[in-house]
């Protein structure tokens, strides 16, 4: 999976109808919408403005108008086989008079997205996993130190009988910070929580 590092940009031009591709780096369907809202301001006599949000969560699509499944699917596709991930994709679309029909649309869509990804720079998606493990009070300081080491995050610290920490860490490190955290601390290390 990968993300965008910054905002990119297509036009195409098919029988005089002008498609303009864009991709914008996302995180949540709110700043989609206040992105969507700008792009309607910024070209009031485009006659669609065809959007796919893909965030954790939080994901959509509109046709805005156009026949179902003629624009968004197309973009979709696109998106899905890029293994795009917290990304707006947004095509804006000024007729110009000529009908192309629905594969036509469907291929003027695609293509716009895909000649925008061409300028795209990728920035792979790291997906981290949570674990909480339980520890001696008198071992806490050396998993702090495996934490830092290792780049995990110590999200909470919980004390009862025993110091509990929940940690995020890169979910292709997990397996191997908790078998190097289990041999440091000799076995003294119980497990609560991981994904």
């Amino acid at each position: 999976m990968y993300q965008l590092k910054s905002a990119v940009f297509a036009e195409l031009e098919i029988k005089k109808s002008r498609f303009l591709g864009q991709l914008y780096p996302i995180y949540s369907r709110s700043e989609a919408q206040t992105l969507l809202a700008k792009l309607r301001a910024e070209h009031p006599n485009a006659v669609h403005v065809c959007w796919v949000l893909l965030c954790e969560g939080d994901s959509g699509l509109d046709d805005d108008g156009e026949p179902s499944g003629t624009a968004a699917k197309p973009m979709y596709n696109v998106l899905v086989h890029k293994e795009l991930f917290n990304v707006l994709a947004v095509v804006v679309r000024y007729w110009g008079g000529i009908k192309l029909g629905a594969g036509g649309l469907t291929r003027a869509y695609g293509q716009a997205i895909s000649d925008a990804f061409k300028n795209a720079e990728l920035i792979p998606i790291e997906i981290l996993s949570e674990a909480r493990f339980a520890v001696e009070f008198a071992d806490e300081s050396q998993l702090r130190r495996l934490c830092e080491q290792r780049k995990a995050i110590i999200e909470a610290v919980n004390y009862a009988d025993k110091a509990e920490i929940s940690i995020k860490i890169k979910s292709t490190e997990l397996a191997s910070f908790t078998e190097e955290a289990f041999n440091l601390l000799r076995g003294k290390l119980i497990v609560l929580d991981a994904d």
